[in-house]
């Protein structure tokens, strides 16, 4: 049994909470300030936006969810997610609380994400590329799949300077918080 069941993930998220594996235990996050990735203000790079056109990556959703959280553990500088995390996100998924969105290219998963959908917010976890720009080009396939049914907010946590080029902003705790109880209060469907 892991000591992250979906009851409490789901409840940390409504309160604006995160779980993060550092030095090997759970530690909980709640940042001030809080990083969005505003959909209306959302940036496609001039050249993102050639790429898409083109059609390089096939993208799926859902289809290799833990395959995507494992590729997000392949980093160099280590990673904050942790066997454990990887158990309680595969059952979110199980329950259809946890999503993946996967850019393909010849037939390999080539970069993606995955994060939790409750209501209308989606809390964004991580992003792995193993070919270059497949994490930008699902980065913008989840946007547009929120913007079509109805989210109000993407969380992705903290800034980054990858996020930044896509016009990430920082908000008060307070105001996230009054932010994500309007979110988690719609009725959106991610698949």
């Amino acid at each position: 049994m892991t000591r992250l069941p979906p009851q409490l993930l789901i409840a940390a998220y409504l309160q604006g909470v995160f779980p993060m594996g550092v030095d090997g235990r759970i530690e909980w996050f709640s940042p001030d300030p809080r990083a969005i990735l505003p959909l209306d203000g959302f940036r496609i790079p001039r050249t993102l936006r050639q790429l898409l056109r083109q059609g390089r990556f096939e993208l799926r959703i859902n289809t290799v969810f833990k395959q995507v959280m494992l590729a997000c553990t392949e980093r160099e500088e280590g990673t904050w997610i942790t066997p454990e995390i990887v158990r309680a996100y595969v059952e979110l998924h199980r329950l259809g609380l946890a999503h993946s969105v996967e850019a393909w290219k010849d037939g390999e998963l080539a970069g993606g994400l995955y994060g939790v959908a409750i209501g209308g917010a989606f809390f964004g976890e991580s992003m792995f590329h193993r070919v270059r720009d497949a994490s930008k080009v699902a980065l913008s396939a989840l946007v547009e799949r929120m913007r079509t049914r109805g989210y109000a907010l993407l969380d992705v946590q903290f800034t980054t300077a990858h996020l930044a080029r896509f016009g990430v902003v920082e908000i008060p705790r307070d105001e996230y918080l009054r932010r994500l109880a309007e979110a988690v209060a719609l009725r959106c469907e991610f698949v």
